[in-house]
């Protein structure tokens, strides 16, 4: 007996349209039963998780802060994926992109001036280019799979900024503490309001999803990206480069993950540090993929993942429960989502072989 997946005939819109809030309920039920069975009560918990962190003007900087990162990393995800390349390293694409984008103020210290902060986001987004190009080369010049490659990558990344942190760019008049220097007022990404600690990645975020989405609905570039994903035989007919779109797309999607690393560390940080990120590139996956690889819908599911860090520290404070229950709810979100979208274009078969010995005898 095997179980086999057959495509369905056709796939119900609006069942399509309701498969990521039917996966963010099943979240939620999942989420409850948690909470119940760690000895918590599950109303509490899932209104200090969802709840709790809107009621404060200082908690929705906050969030506006998480969920900056998560969406202009998702949506340079949502490139690769439709395009079909499987860029996993976008967590690491997002530390080098820190990591160049602060190469001035930290070795030019002593420089102020109005070009640093608009060179650093530019340093930014090549250092998070390039090193997405070594997948990209990896792929489009000796076929290897993009997937172990870029998710193999976050890890050197985040070596290399312990190494930094803690080596010749730590702050000599910094207690041993490993961290840079703190970054000139000239090198800081300002608030976008007076009211909160929000800063202008959020804003980069919002228009880098609005122009993403109006590439791939009237421009050539978005029909050939579409093209060649559904269909790389169609698309090389029609005139398309597989190799072209896969420098491009992960290119792009570098770019956009060392925008928003240097925009975190720029705007929220101040300094370089061992950990810059909670799982942003990680958590940008299910983003991408809840938003319905759709820059616009990656702008909703992006503030839905951003309070779930921010829920979970609600909840870890007030309940005294682990940390870990953030990637808990995140893992079945992602689980639930992929789940609801599989049952919906797939029907699942047991097909039971004849085995060999019967059939050899009826022979």
């Amino acid at each position: 007996m095997r179980i086999e997946l057959e495509k369905r005939p056709g796939g119900s819109r609006l069942f399509s349209f309701v498969s990521p809030l039917l996966a963010l309920l099943l979240t939620v039920v999942c989420g409850g039963v948690m909470f119940a069975l760690l000895g918590k009560d599950p109303v509490s918990a899932l209104y200090s998780f969802f709840i709790e962190p809107l009621q404060e003007v200082w908690s929705l900087h906050e969030l506006a802060i998480k969920a900056g990162p998560l969406i202009l990393i998702a949506v340079g995800l949502s490139v690769c994926y439709r395009s079909n390349n499987w860029n996993i390293g976008a967590e690491g694409q997002f530390t080098m992109g820190a990591i160049a984008g602060s190469f001035l103020p930290i070795v030019f210290y002593e420089w102020h001036s109005p070009l640093i902060l608009p060179l650093m986001l530019v340093m930014g987004m090549l250092g998070g280019a390039l090193y997405a190009g070594i997948p990209a080369l990896l792929k489009a010049h000796f076929n290897t799979n993009e997937i172990l490659t870029s998710l193999m990558l976050v890890y050197i990344a985040q070596l290399f900024l312990d190494w930094l942190s803690r080596g010749m760019w730590r702050d000599p008049q910094g207690y041993n503490f490993p961290q840079s220097r703190n970054f000139v007022p000239e090198a800081i990404l300002p608030e976008v309001l007076s009211s909160g600690r929000a800063h202008w990645g959020f804003v980069f975020a919002i228009v880098a999803a609005v122009l993403v989405w109006f590439m791939m609905r009237f421009t050539l570039k978005g029909f050939q990206i579409t093209v060649l994903g559904q269909s790389e035989r169609a698309g090389r007919f029609a005139g398309f480069s597989s190799r072209g779109m896969i420098w491009f797309s992960m290119l792009f999607s570098g770019a956009l993950a060392g925008l928003a690393g240097i925009s975190e560390v720029s705007g929220s940080i101040n300094h370089l540090q061992p950990s810059i990120s909670p799982g942003y590139g990680f958590t940008a996956i299910i983003v991408a993929f809840l938003g319905r690889l759709n820059p616009l819908g990656i702008i909703a599911s992006g503030l839905v993942l951003a309070l779930t860090y921010l829920g979970g520290e609600a909840v870890q404070l007030s309940l005294e429960v682990s940390d870990k229950v953030t990637r808990v709810f995140q893992g079945l979100l992602l689980f639930f989502v992929l789940s609801c979208d599989t049952l919906i274009h797939y029907r699942i078969r047991l097909v039971f072989d004849r085995l060999k010995g019967a059939s050899d005898g009826a022979a």
